[in-house]
């Protein structure tokens, strides 16, 4: 049950950037927290180092640390989402839709026509997100994510 004070307490409107090589520890934590096989350090150094990725972090305020963020590697007219993440306790918040409805609007002013990315079919509430953005699936991996057997979901969206 919500308490009073939590009706009153104001949360800040989702902060959306571009991530940069400071955030890099925050990346890999909420990247380790949300997957399987979560990337390190020197897996996102080496990302965010490269022209044709692009990344931003969501954060609640300017000056809040991150709280997601999302990768894509762009070949223009074409990007794909290389991965995106919500820390835990943010989720349900919004933070996710502000971080890609941003995310997807900088890679059309780049000249990007098509966006796609895989998602495992179990992760329900991904997809909810995913489609409500306008994605559709155009294909399926069977059995692609091993630890489980579920299958991956290629989505796509043309902008």
């Amino acid at each position: 049950m919500m308490e009073l004070a939590d009706l009153f307490r104001r949360r800040r409107p989702p902060y959306v950037r571009e991530a940069s090589e400071r955030d890099i520890a925050h990346l890999a934590g909420i990247h380790a927290a949300a997957f399987a096989r979560g990337w390190d350090h020197q897996e996102f150094e080496r990302m965010l180092a490269q022209k044709s990725v692009r990344a931003h972090v969501v954060c609640e305020g300017a000056g809040g640390a991150p709280q997601g963020f999302v990768l894509s590697h762009v070949v223009a007219p074409e990007a794909e989402i290389l991965s995106i993440a919500i820390a835990g306790p943010a989720r349900g918040r919004g933070l996710g839709r502000a971080l890609l409805e941003h995310h997807l609007g900088r890679l059309a002013g780049e000249g990007v026509t098509t966006s796609f990315l895989e998602v495992d079919e179990a992760n329900a509430a991904a997809i909810r997100l995913y489609e409500g953005l306008g994605y559709a699936v155009v294909s399926r991996r069977r059995g692609y994510y091993g630890d489980s057997g579920h299958d991956a979901l290629l989505l796509r969206r043309d902008f």
